[in-house]
């Protein structure tokens, strides 16, 4: 599921985008996943020197230093970010990626492959963990978004979301979804920055990691010749912010 997941969360980003100048002829909507954090700092750079707002979905990956992204030691990177204005939506906190439903309960797997069976409490403290972080580093609310690792979502990872205050899920589009973990000797960052230039169009969700391990050429630098390029294109940057809790 790579889209946003209700007519109504369209309905409400499209309502909630600042009037755009005459010049606008859509708007675009960058999201970043957590991942490794290798490229964070960059990556934060590129949207402050471009003025580009962006939507970050938060889990408790490991990062390049051993550590994990919602670690206190992370918390001045994440607080900047919300006092530059960016948004906010939860990744769940273990980022394990649904498989099914089974007695009531969502299947999902790790990385590793190993095998987790969560009833509604258990699911929905995969989301209040990543709250609780969140509002220790900034003093801020997440909005009320959430993003499945993977993008993979079963009918009760929806139910049990919206139940503890998650009601819209969002992907991301065909030509958004950047492929930045691929690895870099297959496709390179040229490929992936031409790829998305040739697709998107105004609405479109784009979607990159803060950092992936195994890619050898982070794909960071791509971010400034594709803000740049939409630009030029007539596109504004928005973020995804209009679900409140």
């Amino acid at each position: 599921m790579r889209r946003a997941s209700s007519f109504l969360l369209g309905l409400q980003l499209a309502l909630a985008a600042p009037l755009a100048a005459a010049e606008c002829k859509g708007v675009i909507h960058l999201t970043f996943d957590t991942g490794s954090m290798r490229s964070a700092e960059p990556i934060a750079a590129t949207l402050r020197e471009e003025n580009a707002k962006a939507t970050f979905f938060l889990a408790n990956e490991k990062t390049f230093r051993g550590d994990y992204a919602l670690d206190p030691a992370w918390d001045g990177y994440w607080k900047r970010l919300a006092d530059e204005g960016h948004a906010f939506g939860n990744h769940t906190w273990s980022h394990l990626y649904a498989r099914g439903d089974e007695g009531g309960k969502v299947i999902a797997v790790n990385d590793g492959g190993e095998r987790f069976a969560l009833d509604r409490t258990r699911y929905c403290e995969e989301l209040t963990k990543v709250e609780r972080a969140f509002e220790r580093a900034t003093g801020r609310r997440l909005a009320g978004l959430w993003r499945a690792p993977g993008w993979r979502t079963t009918y009760q990872s929806m139910r049990f979301a919206a139940s503890c205050g998650y009601p819209m899920h969002v992907g991301t589009d065909d030509a958004g979804y950047i492929r930045d973990d691929l690895p870099s000797e297959q496709v390179s960052n040229r490929q992936l920055l031409e790829r998305a230039l040739k697709g998107l169009k105004g609405g479109d969700i784009v979607s990159m990691h803060l950092g992936i391990q195994s890619r050898k050429d982070p794909a960071a630098p791509i971010l400034k010749p594709l803000i740049q390029s939409l630009k030029a294109k007539g596109f504004c940057f928005a973020t995804l912010d209009v679900v409140k809790r």
